[in-house]
């Protein structure tokens, strides 16, 4: 993990969103690259995890779907 404080996910900006959720991809697909190779169950947590926290960023900066009927 990165040196960086934690912040609540609650209190990011939508740029800080999109820089969380680009970052997550880019480590996601590093450990995969290692993962390939390795076999380990720890770098498939760690990828599930950081996919759980990717999806859920992205399910906030795309919003509700609009739901109004005319």
């Amino acid at each position: 993990m990165s040196s960086k404080k934690k912040k609540k996910r609650s209190n990011l900006s939508t740029s800080d969103r999109v820089k969380i959720s680009r970052e997550a991809k880019s480590l996601i697909l590093g450990l995969n690259e290692i993962y390939k190779e390795k076999k380990n169950v720890k770098i498939m947590d760690i990828m599930k995890r950081l996919t759980a926290i990717k999806r859920k960023i992205e399910k906030r900066l795309k919003g509700l779907p609009n739901t109004d009927v005319i």
